[in-house]
């Protein structure tokens, strides 16, 4: 997958992922929303938006396929992640992501995949949820299952020098 990590994200990310794996506070999440392929703008213009809301705003839509809701995991679905001292480098992982009997109806082919963190899954809205990384997800649904397939590094690297 190519990805792409938001502005609003940089140098935020382990700590978004840390405060979910804390249950700090106790409703924090990160949030999967997959994405129509038609109308999906660049990846160099969507890393600029703040929210998932604006993610949402321009041409790009949220994927309303069957099969297709957005997959919510708190603490007790991640584990905590380790620095990795000998590449200066933090990888964030999560679990391959399945969705059952993905139709071909809705908005039709999914185009990409956002990963974000919603500090208030039982109140927040789009407007506050935060965009970390955006992944390249190109998949035709045939009515099948469909397996978003995490990258063996995880779905976030953060390196320094």
């Amino acid at each position: 997958m190519a990805d792409t990590p938001f502005n609003i994200a940089l140098g935020r990310a382990v700590e978004l992922y840390n405060r979910v794996d804390s249950n700090d506070p106790a409703n924090a999440a990160l949030v999967i929303v997959l994405l129509a392929s038609s109308g999906l703008e660049s990846h160099a213009t969507l890393r600029d938006v703040d929210t998932l809301a604006a993610v949402v705003a321009g041409t790009t839509n949220e994927a309303t396929n069957t099969g297709v809701s957005r997959k919510v995991l708190t603490d007790s679905d991640i584990t905590a992640f380790s620095a990795d001292d000998t590449n200066n480098r933090i990888d964030l992982d999560v679990p391959d992501q399945v969705y059952t009997s993905v139709a071909n109806d809705g908005t039709g082919a999914i185009g990409a995949a956002v990963f974000c963190y919603d500090n208030d899954t039982t109140g927040g809205t789009d407007s506050s949820i935060v965009p970390i990384s955006l992944h390249d997800f190109a998949i035709t649904p045939s009515g099948g299952d469909v397996t978003l397939q995490i990258n063996a590094a995880g779905f976030y690297r953060a390196s320094g020098p």
